[in-house]
């Protein structure tokens, strides 16, 4: 039996509500009862807001890990980070959690991550990523690092409501996403399909995007909601006859994983890890990036066809099932937490198989 080494685990990431993957999976632990069945103590590092609001955050998550670290010693430090500047910061307290003697647990979210971080990497205890795309570039830029796919765990829905013509984009608009790729497909399609909508749920470049489907033809039949928190999502989710991601780079949006457990059929890209999830022509349709004709054929036949719309939505959230539903994600971190030693505070979660992340027969 593993010794007992450590009493808390320091769990750092963004504010609740805070826009991205990191509040949403940290959410989903916090509902799904993490954080009753272990020692955690979270601690907020970022937030939406103005710059005083994120500097007053900030200063409160400086204050409150070194009293964490000061009192209690025993310490396994959880870290989520994103990439860009934000990275930075999570790792000045990756640092400090070194420098006490706490082992870390480097959680890595998203995509854009460059070999700058390498040292993080190598010195972390675990890194952990959301797909085997994102641990073999780990591994490619840190040999040494012990990597863990660790799927985000996603609540199963079943919607019982009539799904409109209703294409759903959720995600940042810009076109590395895309986006504009979306809106000529959508503009061809709306001829075979002339109630079809494409609903873009996100920031970003909204003006631009929205002078795009000017330019198109197509401005009545587009949306703008602007990034929506988790209770707007799942309504847009049920809704939504596919979702369209044909992005050109990514890692394993956690959005497209909630569409798929809504039963949403999806059309998207086979970059990152969206391949090891999506299976082409079984719960969705795999484009290239940038292939405007076949995301417009994959969209039409969705459309057109709700029978095989159906079907597809019914493996998509098969799939999600079995391999991100709560008690099939959870125990892969809660193991980890225990092979580190740290002690439980009620038993967790029934142990299963963890599945691995390959395509879907």
């Amino acid at each position: 039996m593993q010794t007992r080494l450590y009493s808390t685990i320091a769990m750092l990431g963004a504010a609740p509500e805070t826009r991205g993957s990191i509040a949403a999976v940290v959410e989903s632990y916090r509902a799904h009862g993490l954080f009753t069945r272990w020692p955690v103590q979270y601690i907020a590092t970022n937030c939406d807001g103005t710059l005083a609001q994120k500097a007053l955050l900030a200063a409160k998550a400086v204050r409150d890990f070194g009293i964490l670290l000061g009192e209690k010693r025993r310490v396994v430090v959880h870290v989520h980070a994103a990439s860009g500047a934000g990275f930075w910061r999570e790792a000045a307290f990756m640092g400090a959690a070194l420098v006490a003697g706490s082992p870390v647990i480097l959680h890595l979210h998203g995509n854009g991550f460059d070999r700058s971080i390498r040292w993080a990497l190598e010195r972390a205890a675990v890194v952990c990523v959301p797909c085997e795309a994102s641990r073999v570039w780990v591994k490619s830029v840190a040999r040494r690092a012990d990597v863990l796919v660790a799927p985000p765990p996603v609540a199963i829905t079943v919607p019982e409501v009539a799904r409109p013509n209703l294409v759903l984009f959720l995600g940042h608009l810009e076109a590395e996403k895309g986006i504009y790729d979306l809106l000529e497909a959508v503009a061809k399609v709306r001829a075979a399909v002339p109630d079809l909508r494409l609903v873009c749920a996100g920031d970003g470049d909204r003006i631009g995007v929205a002078h795009y489907a000017e330019r198109l033809g197509i401005a009545d039949a587009v949306k703008f909601t602007g990034w929506v928190g988790p209770s707007g999502k799942r309504a847009l989710l049920e809704h939504a006859a596919v979702f369209a991601l044909p992005a050109y780079d990514a890692a394993l949006p956690v959005s497209l994983i909630e569409a798929m457990s809504a039963g949403v059929p999806i059309v998207a890209s086979p970059v990152g890890g969206i391949a090891e999830v999506v299976a082409d022509g079984a719960s969705g349709f795999l484009v290239a990036p940038g292939d405007k004709g076949a995301l417009e054929r994959s969209l039409r036949r969705l459309l057109i066809d709700r029978a095989l719309a159906a079907r597809m939505g019914a493996a998509a959230r098969e799939t999600a099932r079995a391999r991100y539903a709560p008690e099939r994600a959870l125990p892969v971190l809660e193991k980890l937490y225990e092979s580190l030693g740290v002690g439980a505070l009620m038993q967790r979660t029934p142990r299963v198989q963890p599945v691995a992340l390959r395509k879907a027969a």
